[in-house]
């Protein structure tokens, strides 16, 4: 059993966080209350892009936290002392499985209990509903800051210049938390976009991890009928430390020329992978598949992480912990509408990733890999409509 003590690194935090026409000093979220919502303004200069997995033969130092990672951090932490969530996150009970998947199982019972009730979704291509729970209806206390990418690239921007509407995303925590940091990136809430990709949202949210220097800040999306809760567009984003199997997984080519891998582990999904002078390209190839599966009516979710490059990337063992670039990987799955949720854990994001959240203590304690792998297998597609799947993406990108 691993058990770690999460809150501090919160001790003494001093960063100054640039946003637009100010500095900000984060210890002032601490002494002052509630001073958001705030515009955090990067560029690709803010990109870390030399960050590595600690292993046995690499017992690297953990890099110093960015401006990202600071802001959201102490911001996330004065709104749970302040009471914004659902419940109290302590330190979770965590285990990791015995065998090869490496599944990561943690106990969060409240999550379980205490989080809104989920939407009733009928369609991967359902219309925004305004009479419905939405983010334009929550606390303003709960937004963390507008991100907003400054594409100029450089460190200040003129009082009377306006920056670029199509950027802005609006980072808020969810209050009922999956772990540490567990925020929502949604892009410019009142344009009221549905639970559907854009190829601003992918590029945000490849960015995002680009922009924290601690490989385990994971980002990931659920469509519509793959368990998203809420039909209002919207990323999650959330700290886990411990490494997953997705990282390092091999991947053989399908379309090289479009960057389109075949994960060879289990679950069945594709990945793409990109460092940070290509971002755009990939979020656009990205949002080819996933534009391809909405027309197609079929459910999926990604997971976007810190990685190694694809096989072909690799020269040494050493090169398996490399983290400068981000995974992302897409698994499509068979679509849930109404349908009964798993007593353990539901198959998201974060479990297809490895992740494993589970609901009550039973299953927690007694649940085996192979366990986990018959649940996730329910929710998967068959094999030879994955490979359907597969064929007419690799026809469908190499047309494009």
């Amino acid at each position: 059993m691993q058990i770690r003590a999460r809150w501090g690194f919160l001790k003494g935090v001093k960063s100054t966080v640039r946003l637009k026409k100010a500095y900000f000093s984060t210890e002032s979220i601490e002494r002052a209350g509630p001073v958001m919502p705030l515009q955090f303004v990067y560029s690709c200069q803010d990109f870390v892009t030399d960050v590595c997995r600690r292993s046995v033969n690499r017992p690297a130092l953990a890099p110093p936290p960015t401006k990202f990672d600071t802001t959201i951090r102490v911001s996330w932490t004065d709104r749970m002392d302040r009471g914004l969530f659902r419940y109290h996150l302590g330190d979770l009970e965590t285990r990791v499985l015995p065998g090869p998947c490496g599944y990561v199982a943690q106990l969060n019972i409240q999550r379980g209990i205490e989080r809104r009730k989920p939407q009733e979704i009928l369609s991967i291509q359902q219309e925004f509903n305004a009479s419905q729970f939405n983010f334009n209806k929550i606390n303003p206390e709960e937004v963390i800051f507008e991100m907003i990418k400054n594409t100029d690239g450089g460190t200040a921007l003129p009082d009377e210049e306006e920056l670029p509407r199509p950027c802005r995303m609006v980072v808020l925590i969810n209050v009922s938390p999956l772990e540490f940091g567990h925020c929502l990136f949604v892009p410019d809430p009142s344009r009221c976009f549905p639970q559907i990709l854009t190829r601003s949202a992918v590029q945000v949210g490849i960015e995002s991890v680009l922009l924290s220097s601690d490989p385990g800040f994971r980002v990931g999306f659920n469509s519509l009928g793959a368990f998203a809760s809420v039909n209002h567009l919207h990323l999650h984003g959330y700290y886990l430390e411990h490494e997953l199997m997705i990282e390092s997984m091999p991947v053989k080519p399908v379309v090289s020329e479009k960057g389109f891998y075949r994960m060879q582990g289990f679950p069945a999904g594709f990945l793409f992978y990109t460092e940070s002078d290509e971002v755009e390209k990939v979020a656009r190839t990205i949002c080819q598949v996933t534009d391809f599966l909405v027309d197609d009516n079929i459910a999926h979710n990604l997971f976007l992480t810190r990685g190694c490059p694809p096989c072909g990337c690799i020269q040494s063992k050493k090169d398996l912990c490399l983290r400068n670039g981000v995974r992302i990987a897409i698994w499509p799955r068979t679509a849930c509408f109404g349908a009964k949720e798993e007593s353990a854990f539901n198959v998201a994001l974060c479990e297809l990733a490895g992740h494993l959240p589970f609901k009550n203590k039973k299953d927690y304690d007694c649940t085996t890999e192979r366990d986990v792998i018959s649940t996730v297998q329910r929710y998967l597609l068959a094999d030879d409509e994955f490979d359907r799947v597969e064929q007419q993406l690799s026809t469908h990108l190499l047309a494009s």
